[in-house]
């Protein structure tokens, strides 16, 4: 088998693919491998190009009993690390015998074994709180606080409290399964996104009027008809006016316009976009990039107090995601926040 052979055999290869020599140096590399290691088209010993000392032990192992081989191989992606399965199986073709190397990014499957761990440790985590509130109430209901007509009044309260708490959990995480359920599936009917944003708004005034705020809306002077799923649309827009008028505090000022653009920069098209501002005290920057993440909370004390899952926005991420939209946040501390909704025109 002739170089340019062998070359061509591993640029068939959709994979990053090493041919190593029986003198442990490289004998070619596909474009992907070079993508990988610039070095690794040059002519050059195996360990002195891939230098992990497991995968230089893989490849020796090869050579030298001629069965195959696993290995990993971690690379360095800027600020990312990207974890590779490296097959290794031995090619007997005369002179030009030697190992050939797979390597298949598995950095997704890790990422997504890491998430389900972290949610599983997250939702077990929410749950436990309040269960261990409502299991302590009741042992002391049903001991010293027996016959404590003030203090069955109080713990019964707490306790009631505490199960709603877990009741929007397990509605949220409802939610947001259907959602992901759903995202493939692109929505196709036309809604008045006018009419739904007046029912979102109407349906939260009595949180408005409790905290002394107000809600004004730009109301745009033609209709504005979107694509969307409007149970998810309403959601999207009740969560991000309820977050304004709870988070911004007392008398706090939210407005809502509406206004298209030509070409989104973000979704590289026509969009239409709303805009929910408002007057608080803002958000300090180092939480924006996370704060559409599971369970993340800027203040989890507050938080759980106003009633809050810690999924409301991950949720509004995900429905936008469906909607082929997208959520941008905006805020400076002590001047108010601005979420801006972009979906495609």
């Amino acid at each position: 088998m002739t170089p340019q052979t062998t070359q061509s055999y591993l640029d068939a290869i959709p994979l990053p693919a090493v041919f190593v020599g029986l003198d442990s140096r490289i004998r070619g590399a596909n474009s992907r491998a070079v993508a990988i290691n610039s070095n690794a088209g040059e002519t050059r010993p195996f360990v002195l190009v891939f230098r992990q000392p497991s995968l230089s032990e893989a490849v020796d192992n090869c050579l030298s009993d001629r069965k195959p081989q696993k290995a990993i191989y971690h690379h360095s992606d800027g600020p990312h690390m990207v974890r590779y399965d490296v097959s290794l199986a031995f090619v007997d073709a005369g002179e030009e015998a030697g190992v050939l190397l797979c390597f298949n990014d598995v950095t997704h499957l890790e990422q997504a074994d890491q998430m389900r761990r972290d949610f599983v440790a997250n939702v077990s985590h929410e749950l436990r709180s309040p269960l261990t509130a409502i299991l302590g109430f009741i042992e002391t209901l049903l001991g010293p606080a027996r016959d404590d007509a003030a203090a069955q009044t109080r713990f019964l309260g707490i306790m009631s409290a505490e199960a709603g708490r877990m009741n929007r959990l397990v509605g949220d995480l409802l939610s947001l399964s259907k959602v992901e359920e759903d995202a493939r599936r692109r929505p196709t009917t036309e809604i008045d996104m006018d009419a739904l944003m007046r029912a979102a708004i109407r349906n939260l005034s009595p949180i408005a009027e409790e905290n002394g705020s107000t809600v004004t809306y730009d109301a745009p002077e033609n209709p504005t008809l979107v694509a969307a799923d409007q149970d998810q649309m309403m959601q999207v827009f009740t969560n991000l006016i309820e977050n304004a008028l709870k988070y911004g505090g007392q008398g706090t000022k939210v407005t809502i316009t509406t206004y298209e653009v030509d070409r989104d920069s973000t979704l590289g098209r026509a969009a239409r976009c709303f805009d929910i501002v408002d007057n608080g005290p803002g958000i300090d920057p180092e939480h924006i990039p996370r704060l559409t993440e599971r369970f993340y909370r800027i203040d989890s004390h507050r938080s759980r107090e106003m009633g809050g899952t810690g999924l409301g926005l991950a949720i509004v991420k995900h429905i936008l995601n469906r909607h082929r939209g997208r959520l941008r946040i905006e805020s400076t501390r002590d001047k108010g926040s601005k979420f801006t909704v972009v979906l495609p025109k």
